[in-house]
């Protein structure tokens, strides 16, 4: 006759072999479930938590909308024909911005677009797509104005300058970094074929000298002798070299000068004042002995009566 094992016998026999205190064998070794269960349990790592990095909503009332909705800031700030370039320019970031300014221009060509930049470096076919780009726009009679908020280094410098002259700003406090621009990627391959793209990169920045020459208007001579090196420039002191135009400053406070007579106006008026539905005036009622006996009436006169004996 079978017997069968009691219902918490069996829930016994089950947890023991994936006990996490499961002796040893007669082999002495622990059984490959416990290993494999330990490893995978050694082997989870707690993420840190981290602030949200999406980007901030803002709210937004469309032309002829009765209600506000939530978009997000960069897509606010480009209704208002705002873009902002803070980042390094490739591929993808040249795509994303030659659409935007595309974007910009079909919804009106004679208003001004304002680009604010923040670029660390650039590569430089991307980079030099933008420059063609804002040349383009600038040939149809559309108006960029630049303003750099820290760092425009490389190919960003150029960017920077290409702006409508007059209208290329910088904060106090940006800096901008000139220099020739090298390989994008490293290049791999026969020892001519290595020759030809060095060839093609002293080419490139010869054209880059070029244009460099065309925003600043310094001569090439000179603009190559500064990039032989690294050449940092603070805001004033790219208003002198050409690239820019103007540094923003703050505006001071303005207040009244104390020892000047402020005129607040004169509170007077030609009409005489009178009360609604009384058609003298409180004077003109005083002369007249009206319904107060002459007396005008106060706050005072609502208080009950003291009969005199």
């Amino acid at each position: 006759m079978v017997r069968h094992l009691p219902p918490f016998l069996l829930a016994t026999l089950a947890l023991s072999n994936t006990s996490a205190f499961t002796t040893p064998n007669h082999h002495g070794s622990i059984p490959s479930t416990t290993q494999k269960r330990s490893s995978v349990a050694l082997s989870v790592i707690r993420q840190p938590i981290m602030m949200p990095t999406q980007e901030p909503m803002v709210p937004y009332r469309a032309p002829g909308s009765t209600y506000d909705q939530f978009i997000g800031m960069k897509a606010r700030q480009l209704k208002e024909r705002k873009l902002w370039i803070a980042q390094y320019i490739d591929d993808d970031a040249a795509n994303s911005i030659i659409s935007s300014l595309l974007y910009l221009q079909s919804e009106s060509d004679k208003e001004d677009i304002k680009l604010y930049l923040n670029i660390p470096g650039a590569n430089l076919r991307p980079a030099l797509a933008i420059y063609d780009a804002i040349h383009e726009l600038k040939a149809d009679g559309c108006k960029i104005a630049t303003t750099n908020i820290a760092l425009c280094a490389g190919m960003g410098a150029l960017i920077a300058g290409s702006g409508t002259k007059g209208m290329r700003y910088s904060l106090p406090n940006a800096r901008y970094l000139l220099q020739k621009t090298g390989m994008d990627v490293v290049f791999q391959g026969q020892a001519t074929d290595i020759a030809l793209e060095v060839r093609d990169i002293k080419k490139w920045n010869e054209k880059v000298n070029g244009m460099l020459s065309k925003v600043t208007g310094q001569s090439p001579e000179r603009i190559d002798e500064d990039l032989r090196r690294d050449f940092y420039l603070s805001s004033e002191e790219a208003v002198r070299y050409g690239l820019i135009d103007e540094v923003l400053l703050p505006m001071p406070n303005k207040r009244q000068p104390p020892s000047e007579v402020v005129d607040l106006g004169s509170f007077t008026s030609g009409a005489e004042q009178k009360y609604q539905g009384e058609t003298a005036t409180p004077m003109e009622q005083q002369q007249q002995g009206g319904p107060n006996n002459g007396m005008l009436r106060t706050n005072d006169d609502d208080e009950p009566k003291i009969a005199k004996g």
